[in-house]
């Protein structure tokens, strides 16, 4: 029974990383990102709900 040559394996390996890394380059490159994320006020109206409405007490377990 022949052997599996395992002697090319190594390029193969390499040359796909590479190959994907540069596309993985290449993709994200095409994207525009804001310059300062922060800049952006989004104004973030919070909705009262029943809980915060009145009062409650938290008991701590019993030990």
């Amino acid at each position: 029974m022949p052997q599996l040559d395992t002697s090319t394996w190594l390029i193969t390996i390499l040359s796909m990383m590479i190959t994907l890394f540069i596309i993985f380059q290449l993709k994200t490159l095409s994207h525009q990102f804001p310059a300062n994320p922060q800049s952006s006020h989004l104004e973030q109206t919070k909705q009262k709900t029943p809980w915060e409405k009145k009062w409650t007490k938290i008991y701590s377990p019993l030990s």
